[in-house]
């Protein structure tokens, strides 16, 4: 059951009336049945993975918090991580491994062949369990455990989040789920705008922009040069609209029932370095790296060199986590090298501003840090959305050999799955997210902005949304929505 499917969308408004007619009490209880439920449409065999996960930590929390020596917390904190790790890493990665050992293995000569195994990734393994470890480990540093076992149960398997995130932290879900809810109607109208919006943006901008990278992306097509930079381009512009439209219908979902998730994206691709792109981009993994690997492992406080193999190890764990292949580690390696070669340059770019005098606080020389920062990060996509290694070699030996320029004026593009309509109806979406995305940089809130409105305004404003994600978006043969890209991780 995904998020921009008919079943949710008759699966919700059920959800919301019985959440709102139970007793207090009940509330969590329904949440928890409609949550499993919701999970269960996916593949009911994944349950089993599910109460693994929620029975390790509640367990270990328990334990942990009532440890009173280091050193039996640190036991007990060891233990239930490594147990709840264990699903994510036999499932996900124990092929991967084990194929590369392989490879490692032919080279020096070594044929092997084991048994294969083939299994189905349950969906939203990835983000589940980094929330439940990151509970833990808050637990080992002084938050109190939850006591009650329906609690924790709902804290894993809250359904807006659970297949694509944001991941939460404990302290701040836990603590909404003990406090009462009752029906207001700016929850509902905050949630639905929400929802309006991230629907805009997966089935009119993403999905929009999926045909033409799929198409390009498929090496056997033929595409080459100026067909790599904009499939690579509008990759970007897809996965953020896919992945921030996700979010942003959870936060949606959970706001018309009163509860508050972490909004995952702030307007990333304006921003002007690297360091400030993985401050807007994915937040709740980025911080949860950060609080939970990065620092840990000894963050800056090491001195340089060992601060720079910090962010590399942080950044190549981050790309794994994202998909077992080494495009992704790749990838995840590219972005950390973005930001050592960037902290490292950092006096040379002083001295030579100090030289030549420039001001920094001018519109175009901040419009050259976000252009070269949106550069650098879509290259690196090209890691992210290739199937392999060698074929994001490819796409970037294309992109920067590229000749043919002529196609982005010969109609060309328009052969590409989008015809001519569809491809300038992408530019103009594409502008109105500019103009949310710099609002929300800005600090401007347009939803805050509408509730100000009158009720009539109000009621406008979300038919006109309905519609235009009924009428705009992406729909029928050859334009069938997909699925959101995050949820295989």
């Amino acid at each position: 059951m995904v998020f921009n499917s008919i079943q949710f969308l008759l699966f919700l408004p059920l959800v919301v009336l019985v959440y709102y007619l139970v007793p207090q009490k009940g509330k969590n209880l329904w949440l928890l049945f409609t949550s499993y439920y919701f999970y269960i449409c996916w593949h009911p065999t994944h349950m089993v993975v599910l109460l693994f996960v929620t029975a390790v930590v509640y367990l270990g929390g328990r334990l942990v918090d009532a440890a009173r020596h280091t050193a039996a917390r640190r036991a007990w904190l060891a233990g239930s991580v490594v147990l709840a790790f264990l699903p994510l890493l036999t499932l996900k990665y124990l092929n991967f491994l084990v194929d590369s050992c392989l490879v490692v293995l032919a080279r020096l000569g070594i044929q092997i062949a084991p048994p294969a195994f083939s299994w189905l990734l349950p969906m939203g393994i990835s983000f589940y369990i980094l929330q439940a470890v990151g509970y833990l480990i808050d637990v080992y540093r002084g938050e109190p455990a939850e006591k009650s076992p329906l609690q924790m149960a709902l804290f894993v398997a809250f359904f807006p989040q659970l297949v694509s995130g944001p991941i939460s932290r404990g302290k701040s879900l836990l603590a909404q789920f003990h406090a009462p809810r009752k029906l207001e109607f700016d929850n509902l109208r905050d949630g639905v705008l929400l929802m309006i919006w991230g629907y805009f943006l997966k089935v009119v901008i993403a999905d929009r922009a999926a045909i033409f990278v799929d198409t390009v992306y498929y090496l056997d097509n033929g595409f080459d040069g100026w067909f790599y930079i904009v499939a690579t381009l509008l990759f970007g512009v897809q996965l953020y609209c896919d992945f921030s439209g996700c979010t942003t219908v959870a936060m949606g979902a959970a706001k018309v029932l009163g509860i508050d998730l972490i909004d995952n994206f702030q307007a990333p691709y304006l921003s002007r370095s690297n360091a400030e792109f993985w401050r807007r981009w994915h937040i709740s993994l980025s911080t949860w790296f950060r609080d939970y690997l990065y620092i840990p492992l000894g963050g800056n406080r090491k001195g340089k060199a060992r601060k720079y193999l910090n962010v590399l190890i942080t950044f190549a764990v981050s790309g794994l986590w994202h998909g077992a292949q080494w495009t992704f580690v790749a990838w995840g390696l590219l972005n950390g090298l973005y930001q050592v070669i960037g902290d490292w340059l950092r006096p040379v770019r002083k001295a030579l501003l100090g030289v030549t005098g420039l001001d920094t606080d001018t519109l175009g020389h901040k419009a050259v840090q976000v252009l070269c920062t949106f550069v650098c990060v879509n290259l690196s996509w090209a890691f992210f959305r290739a199937n392999r290694l060698m074929d994001s070699l490819t796409i970037l030996k294309g992109i920067f050999t590229a000749t043919n320029i002529e196609v982005l004026f010969d109609g060309s593009l328009f052969l590409c799955g989008l015809d001519e309509v569809n491809f300038f109806l992408l530019l103009v979406y594409l502008a109105v997210l500019f103009v949310a995305d710099l609002c929300k940089y800005k600090g401007i809130s347009i939803r805050q902005g509408i509730a100000r409105q009158s009720w009539l305004c109000q009621v406008l404003v979300v038919t006109f949304g309905v519609l235009a994600i009924l009428l705009l978006g992406v729909y029928g043969p050859g334009f069938e929505a997909s699925n959101f890209i995050y949820s295989q991780f």
